[in-house]
């Protein structure tokens, strides 16, 4: 019972069938329930409340001062129904404090809901209380009513069923807090119960298609199987709408435009499991049959009809009719907006339906040719305005052009500056005077580098230390307020890599590139150094035996226009001057100096849509490294010794086998002065996007060293390694190391046939298929899986060659692109095919990589 209390007169609220009440007790200056009295109020106060306004409460009950009521009357009773249908009290209290003369006093007592102090779960995980914590709106120190709880039980319940638990149970339990005055903590006692699966999804009316077909439709509604372990069995309302749209979409796009569900019904059967049953009516299969264009002046129609690729008897798929119309790419409004066409539009009608042909009139609409007005960019917090902009393919004045548009995205994402996955463009088009507006949308991402990790190779672990800066401003060095902390948004490069196994082996290298040389073309400056030394007296100092290999290499790359924009030419010089003293093991060289000047041109095209996560494009490179053929200015054996001078040696070591050992070394270090090799590479590398985001890259690599002279023979420094990681672990010399998962470090390089550890391969091949998805997107954290399958080989020389005989792995792995240190990689391989006389080259074996590899 609701009540009201005058000082010594009683009011009485009661609610019958809907209708408020307020009963008088007859006991204070002769009030008689039967005749009400007129008094105005004198003044309203609020008692019994802490955290809400009085002024608002009081507004809400709709009692005013100086105005006149009735006691008892209609007024008391509608100020208590507006007070209560708040749903912040559990009890209502008017009371009239005074009266004096024909005014009234009066108080309205409210005691407020108790408050929420805390709330908790029984039943479910950590990790599920966690995600609900997240969808629900309670909110401690706020009132708990009845709807809050009600909603918070739905919210609950409603997650289950989301998750096919169908018959989840939630029991709250409400406790007074004892600490707290007015308190309570709510408690959610949840029963999941099984989830409630599939047993059958049955089909009627189905005449064209079976019922697995359309099962198999249905992508994230599925019966129960033994065999279906990538899908869970769930009953989703939600789902099973958009999966049974799925249905009607997959008789469309096989000609079936009439196709619908007439009814469905969904029950459980004996075992408490869901039954589905569809009922379909196909309706007739359609074709299409004569299509006209009525409207473009630019084109013609024939052009139109070829550019829409649809044939007269073709099935009738008003997918395959859109996407064709105005799809990505290769599509009839590629064609026009391409051209400045940006209002183009173009409406397909059904004109006419004649048994099962149906003919078609697309009505098209050109407009005016749309320039583009500004090109702005927004979100660039670091790099420059300049670099962004001399990436863009739309400049203002031009004729817009959609490819345009989509290859300015992909050269800002090939940049690396750049989170990909928010890449964007904002066109906005003014009609009124035919122009377009466009911003380019972008959101910076940490691209510098620092490398630090351990590495096996050579019989030797290596540890690396390496800075790599990608987006310097040079020419920002000397301004004042431009070190935070170092000079950025320039575009250029600098990287810095220390390397060493504490004994015997030390490097350092440094490169230096401007993408930019000049500021106007894309032409690009590549300077690198670098130093090695290897000590066989097994110390970092004061090392008198030893391999010291200095270099450096200057590059100029640059965009073609021709065959298509997608073409780099890069062409270098590069000098390595080899210092050896009684450095044996290793080359034929013990003692000696020996010079390494060669020229590379790269000749390659780039479409990769994206560094990190690649989902289309190829990159495809043809490589030739060539050094100067000395020996064709030379006698054939200048590197021969005169029979004088042999026995000049001859008299001075009196052992004979010492002396020939002397004379050939003498021999090799004339012979081997200056290195002379040709060396050629191809490389090509595809992405396909096959559903979602799964992609697949296959990969060819081909390699050859070649010599000019045969009395000369091939260079004692170059060679392929082949087999492992790809990661040596070190670089001192010309060899390139190729990775074949599956195989032992080296394994396939020299170890078998005719190749000696020292000699590695003049020849190789290889063959990847891999399968990528991704597991995050994130642009500073991305993590992909993978699976592959690997084939190779090499071969000391070009007659032992045989493209079929591939030694065959396939393994697992992940990468993790991580924006401080690059790409990280571990690898799972399991090799095949055996290799001689080394038993553990192949089986399972673990394979890392640092760097991004395509």
């Amino acid at each position: 019972m609701r009540r009201i209390s005058l000082l010594l007169v009683i009011f009485s609220f009661i609610s019958l069938s809907g209708l408020t009440q307020v009963s008088l007790n007859n006991t204070l200056n002769n009030l008689d329930y039967n005749n009400p009295r007129e008094f105005e109020i004198g003044g309203v106060t609020v008692s019994g409340v802490k955290f809400l306004d009085h002024g608002v409460l009081v507004s809400l009950s709709g009692l005013q001062v100086g105005e006149t009521i009735e006691v008892p009357g209609e007024k008391i009773s509608k100020a208590i129904k507006n007070l209560w249908e708040q749903g912040l009290f559990s009890d209502v209290e008017v009371k009239a404090t005074k009266i004096i003369g024909n005014k009234i006093f009066l108080d309205i007592y409210l005691q407020e809901r108790p408050r929420l102090s805390a709330f908790y779960f029984k039943g479910i995980r950590k990790s599920q209380a966690s995600d609900i914590k997240e969808k629900l709106t309670l909110v401690r120190g706020t009132q708990v009513t009845k709807s809050k709880i009600q909603r918070a039980v739905n919210t609950i319940s409603n997650y289950f069923v989301d998750k096919g638990y169908l018959d989840a149970n939630v029991e709250v339990i409400q406790k007074q807090d004892t600490a707290l005055n007015n308190h309570v903590v709510l408690g959610f006692d949840i029963d999941k119960n099984e989830r409630v699966k599939i047993a059958s999804i049955n089909f009627h009316g189905n005449e064209t298609f079976r019922d697995g077909q359309l099962r198999r439709k249905m992508k994230d509604t599925k019966q129960k199987t033994w065999y279906n372990i990538f899908k869970r069995s769930k009953y989703i309302e939600a789902i099973y709408e958009k999966d049974k749209k799925k249905i009607i979409d997959f008789y469309n796009e096989n000609g079936y435009r009439d196709a619908k569900i007439t009814r469905d019904s969904i029950y459980r059967n004996e075992d408490s499991l869901v039954v589905i049953d569809i009922f379909i009516q196909e309706g007739n299969k359609y074709y299409f049959r004569d299509i006209d264009w009525v409207g473009n002046t630019k084109y013609s129609n024939e052009q139109l009809s070829i550019v829409l690729g649809i044939k007269k008897g073709d099935v009738y798929d008003e997918t395959i009719l859109q996407k064709r119309l105005r799809g990505a790419q290769d599509a009839v409004s590629t064609l026009y907006l391409d051209n400045g066409y940006l209002f183009f539009n173009v409406t397909p009608v059904e004109v006419n339906i004649e048994g099962d042909s149906i003919d078609l009139e697309m009505r098209v609409y050109e407009g005016k040719q749309a320039r583009i007005n500004r090109v702005t960019v927004v979100g660039n917090t670091k790099t420059h305005d300049h670099v962004i902009r001399r990436e863009l393919r739309t400049k203002p004045g031009e004729l817009f052009s959609q490819t345009d548009v989509q290859r300015s995205i992909r050269e800002l994402a090939t940049l690396g500056y750049f989170n990909p996955e928010k890449l964007n463009v904002n066109p906005q088009p003014n009609p009124a005077d035919g122009t377009v507006d466009l911003e380019y949308i972008v959101e910076e991402r940490p691209s510098d580098q620092i490398e630090l990790s351990g590495g096996y190779g050579a019989g030797m672990f290596i540890g690396t230390l390496g800075l790599r800066l990608t987006n310097l401003a040079i020419g920002d060095f000397f301004k004042k307020g431009a070190w935070r902390p170092l000079p950025t948004g320039d575009g250029q490069s600098l990287s810095i890599r220390g390397q060493t196994n504490g004994t015997y082996y030390k490097a350092l290298s440094a490169s230096f590139t401007e993408p930019w040389l000049g500021g106007r073309k894309p032409n690009s400056l590549t300077v690198s150094f670098y130093h090695t030394v290897r000590s066989v007296d097994q110390r970092l100092y004061d090392v008198e035996r030893f391999m010291k290999v200095t270099g450096g290499s200057v590059g100029l790359g640059q965009r073609l226009e021709w065959p298509d924009t997608y073409f780099l030419l890069n062409n270098s010089v590069s000098f390595e001057h080899y210092n050896l003293r009684e450095y044996s093991s290793y080359f034929f060289i013990d003692n000696g100096r020996s010079n390494n000047l060669s020229f590379t041109t790269v000749f390659s095209r780039n479409s990769i849509s994206q560094p990190i996560y690649p989902r289309s494009g190829s990159l495809v490179s043809l490589s030739l490294q060539i050094t100067p053929p000395y020996s064709l200015f030379k006698d054939k054996d200048f590197w021969k010794l005169s029979e004088s001078e042999k026995d000049e040696i001859r008299t001075d070591i009196a052992d004979e086998a010492a002396a020939d050992y002397e004379i050939e070394k003498r021999q090799n270090a004339k012979r081997y002065k200056w290195i002379e090799y040709h060396k050629w590479k191809f490389k090509s590398s595809n992405f396909t996007s096959i559903i979602g985001k799964l992609v697949l890259n296959t990969n060819l690599e081909f390699g050859y060293l070649g010599y000019f002279s045969n009395s000369i023979g091939p260079s004692p420094f170059e060679s392929f390694q082949l087999g492992g990681d790809g990661l040596s672990g070190y670089n001192l010399y010309g060899t390139e190391t190729i990775g074949l998962r599956g195989y032992a470090n080296q394994g396939l390089s020299g170890q078998y046939g005719s190749l000696t550890p020292q000699q590695g391969g003049n020849l190789y091949e290889k063959l990847t298929f891999e399968l990528r998805y991704p597991l995050s997107l994130n642009p500073n954290a991305t993590f992909y899986a993978l699976t592959f399958f690997e084939a190779g080989n090499a071969w000391y020389d070009f007659n032992e060659f045989s493209p079929f005989d591939l030694k065959r792995s396939v393994g697992v792995g992940l990468r993790i692109y991580l924006s401080m240190f690059g790409m990280l990689g571990i690898d799972y391989g399991y090799g095949f095919d055996d290799i001689p006389n080394l038993p553990d080259a192949n089986k399972g074996q673990f394979a890392f990589s640092i760097g991004q590899r395509f």
